[in-house]
Order: C-alpha cells, then sequence, then structure tokens
C-alpha cells in the first residue's frame, strides 16, 4: 500500500514540475542564455503576441537584465529546482538500489528538454507586459544600489528554500490526505488494491 501511494505521489510531483511551475519560479527562473540571444530576443523584432516591444523600452529590459545580472540569477535558480526534484523523487520511491539513478536520469532529461531562448523570450514579454518602461528604469536604479545587489544575492536561496520546504509540507499534506480519504472511502482502498493487482498481473503476462 505505501508503494501504491509513493507511486501517486511521484507522479503527481514529477508532472507538476513539468507542466505547473509555481509564481515565484515563472517569474524568476529563466533559462541562462548569451548576451548575444538576450539581445536578439529583446531587439524589436522579438515582438510578443500582441505586437512590437517599444524599441526604447526593449532596450531598457535589456540594460535591466544586465545590471541584474539574470544569467547568474536564474542559472542558480534553476539549479536548486533540479536539485530539490531529485531530492523529492528520492525520498517518494519506493526503497531501492534504483532510485538515485532513476532520479538523476530523470533530472538529465528534463534539463534537456528546457527551451532556454524560450524561457527567455517570455522572461521579456512578461516584463513588458506587467511593467512600464519608467517601472524598467526604477529597478534597474534600484538593482544598482546595496539593498538591491543583496536582493539578487538573496533571491536565488530564498525562492529555493521556500520551494524545498513548501515540497515538504505538500508531500506530508498529500500522504495524510490520500490515507484519510482511501480509510474514508472503503470501496476506493479496494478499487485501487485491485486495480493494482490487475496492472501487475498484466506486467507478469507481458514478462512472459
Amino acid at each position: 500500500m505505501k508503494a501504491l501511494l509513493a507511486a501517486v505521489c511521484v507522479l503527481s510531483v514529477a508532472l507538476d514540475a513539468q507542466a505547473n511551475p509555481s509564481p515565484q519560479q515563472q517569474s524568476t527562473t529563466a533559462p541562462v542564455a548569451t548576451q548575444s540571444d538576450a539581445a536578439q530576443a529583446l531587439a524589436p523584432d522579438a515582438a510578443p503576441p500582441g505586437g512590437k516591444i517599444n524599441p526604447q523600452k526593449a532596450a531598457d529590459i535589456q540594460r535591466l537584465m544586465e545590471v541584474a545580472d539574470m544569467k547568474s540569477v536564474l542559472s542558480k535558480t534553476m539549479t536548486a529546482m533540479e536539485t530539490n526534484m531529485k531530492s523529492a523523487m528520492i525520498a517518494l520511491l519506493p526503497a531501492g538500489d534504483y532510485r538515485e539513478q532513476l532520479a538523476e536520469l530523470f533530472v538529465e532529461k528534463f534539463n534537456s528538454k528546457l527551451n532556454l531562448q524560450q524561457f527567455l523570450d517570455v522572461a521579456v514579454t512578461s516584463y513588458d507586459k506587467y511593467l512600464s518602461d519608467d517601472d524598467i528604469k526604477g529597478l534597474t536604479q534600484f538593482y544598482q544600489t546595496p539593498l538591491g545587489r543583496k536582493t539578487l544575492t538573496v533571491l536565488p536561496k530564498l525562492t529555493a528554500e521556500m520551494q524545498a520546504q513548501g515540497m515538504q509540507i505538500g508531500q506530508q499534506l498529500g500522504k495524510e490526505s490520500m490515507q484519510e480519504v482511501l480509510a474514508e472511502h472503503p470501496e476506493l482502498m479496494k478499487a485501487l488494491q485491485d486495480a493494482s493487482h490487475a496492472n501487475s498481473g498484466a506486467a507478469h503476462l507481458g514478462q512472459n
């Protein structure tokens, strides 16, 4: 039964990590890209769905990303996210020597599917959508202050710590919720066990 619960939790974590990044990740975890890539994405021709970005605003967004050292910040955040994903999978998978290898291969595959330029384009479009040119200039000035520079240093660590703690809380709540639901609905417990046995039997026959 514990193995079944673990499998459900692992599947949820893996799918959610790929399909539904948290708001913090969406706003702060774009991929690393070269400056030439950034310049190309921020050029007036790199238009969001609604139309072209104003050339002056595009230049200001590029300046903000340079001042904020966005490449370094995003690289650290992405690395921390992958580390948290790997730890979560190892903790939830049924015990066995295979877990480390499976989690490592999953993270490698996940990383290989990341389209860095696509993330950068999304970040640029979001800056243009939600912030005015004056906002962009104000942020640029802020990140050049001591507090702004400290914010850039702390933000990746803060995001990673909150993500790790949030995943631990979510995993525990998920286990408790599943156990309580199955205890309150014995018919679902039986259906789950029957489905597990049927799938195990089908897999055994397939091997023969």
